[in-house]
């Protein structure tokens, strides 16, 4: 995506039991949680239905699908595609922070 685009992208994960720091996920999921307060999620669509049906007085709206797609699980990226990625590790904690860069050449592979 970084070659195609001509993008950075840069990701920073929570570690794991943190999101609720998260401002974003917590401002939205509290306003879903009062949505459906009560109401019992029987069925895929029925929830679906709740975060669609989400809004509040500030504007806020949400948007959601259910992707129901098989992954495999598992997969391992080798050593060789990571060595042909421009990846750049942040200085504080890069096991979780880092950057995607396109690459010089613009390979795709």
């Amino acid at each position: 995506m970084c070659d195609r685009f001509g993008v950075a992208v840069t990701v920073c994960h929570y570690p794991p039991g943190c999101s609720k720091w998260n401002p974003v996920e917590r401002r939205l999921f509290s306003q879903i949680s009062l949505n459906w307060a009560g109401e019992p999620l029987k069925t895929l669509d029925l929830m679906l239905g709740y975060i669609r049906g989400t809004t509040t007085a500030t504007g806020l709206k949400v948007k959601a699908h259910l992707d129901d797609s098989q992954y495999e699980k598992g997969q391992k990226v080798s050593g060789e595609v990571m060595d042909r990625l421009n990846l750049i590790s942040h200085p504080v904690r890069p096991d979780w922070n880092y950057t995607l860069r396109p690459r010089q050449n613009g390979a795709t592979q």
